[in-house]
């Protein structure tokens, strides 16, 4: 699978139609369980509505508990060079632009999963 999508939208556009948007948003859920981050996200949450919680709760992250935020990157498995290329302009964008790589790498454990297992 290629992950070269252009935005978040496209990513989950091609999440839903490989049927692995479901078992992404339950893989995001585990993960930030276990960065002891609570996230109010269901299961069948619309897409736009998935890419606005996830922006919000890593803009607060950001803003609030940064360690916290640099945990939950560790444990989602942020490849470190891509978080190099994000471009600092403001932290709504940072945001934007973490949310993306977040959502990547995501999707890359679930279709790693779906294929191996």
């Amino acid at each position: 699978m290629v992950l070269n999508f252009s935005d978040s939208t496209d990513l989950l556009a091609n999440a839903e139609k490989k049927e692995l948007y479901q078992k992404l948003v339950a893989q995001i859920i585990k993960d930030f369980g276990l960065a002891n981050i609570y996230i109010d996200l269901e299961v069948d949450i619309l897409p736009e509505g998935l890419i606005s919680v996830l922006r919000e709760k890593i803009y607060r992250l950001i803003m609030e508990r940064f360690s916290e935020y640099l945990n939950l990157l560790y444990i989602v498995d942020v490849p470190e060079r891509a978080f190099k290329e994000i471009k600092v302009t403001d932290v709504v964008e940072v945001a934007d632009q973490v949310t993306f790589l977040v959502l990547k790498r995501e999707l890359q454990k679930v279709w790693l999963k779906e294929k191996y297992s």
